[in-house]
């Protein structure tokens, strides 16, 4: 299986493909992981993560500068339902727009905006980071069974999606307010948080994402 971590300049690349690695090592069958900024690549991958760090507008600019690289990703997973993962702003760029540094347009994947988050209280600063408990909903997911409510995971972000549709939203965390903590539908899935750095919860994600045929 081929497993793609899209490399458009933006993102913890390395974390993300050696917590891949480990994730595959520990699961049956051959995993084939690959950072690339090449939408060839891509168009032949069996599974797709899509990683974030920094501002909504750069990361969105920097995939809309790979030649062909939103082209490829509409088609390998709207059009052709491979599973995807996006992690941090990588899953804010499924949205509808974001609003950081200007209106931008997302992906538009699940309907959406990505806007600031507004903690009530002052004791709380921005951006949130850190450990934070996980609030899980009432659905199945097969990428999520290591995950319930009160299992913390990592944060770092200061934006976070706000979803048209509930049903979208899998899991919340609390910070002065709701957060969007994970998003999917159909083939899809993110997650705001980084399971590259949420030790052994995310490490378990990792793995059922790699299990997942959706």
């Amino acid at each position: 299986m081929k497993v793609v971590v899209v490399d458009y300049g933006s993102g913890n690349l390395r974390s993300a493909a050696k917590a891949l690695e480990l994730a595959s090592a520990e699961i049956s069958g051959q995993f084939e992981i690959t950072v690339t900024g090449d939408a060839a690549d891509v168009s032949k991958a069996d599974y797709i993560i899509l990683p974030g760090v920094g501002a909504f507008g750069d990361c969105i600019a920097g995939l809309v500068k790979l030649d062909g690289m939103i082209d490829v990703l509409n088609e390998t997973v709207i059009s052709g339902g491979r599973p995807f993962l996006g992690i941090c702003v990588g899953m804010q760029l499924m949205a509808d727009r974001g609003i950081e540094h200007g209106e931008h347009l997302g992906l538009g994947w699940i309907g959406g905006d990505v806007l600031p988050i507004e903690p009530v209280g002052e004791a709380l600063k921005i951006p949130h980071m850190g450990w934070n408990e996980l609030q899980v909903g009432t659905g199945d997911h097969p990428v999520l069974n290591a995950v319930s409510n009160g299992t913390h995971a990592y944060f770092v972000h200061s934006f976070s999606m706000r979803c048209a549709d509930d049903d979208n939203v899998l899991a919340r965390t609390e910070y002065g307010g709701a957060i969007t903590a994970i998003v999917g539908r159909d083939n899809m899935i993110g997650t705001q948080f980084h399971p590259e750095k949420s030790q052994a919860m995310g490490l378990a994600v990792l793995k059922n994402f790699l299990k997942w045929r959706p």
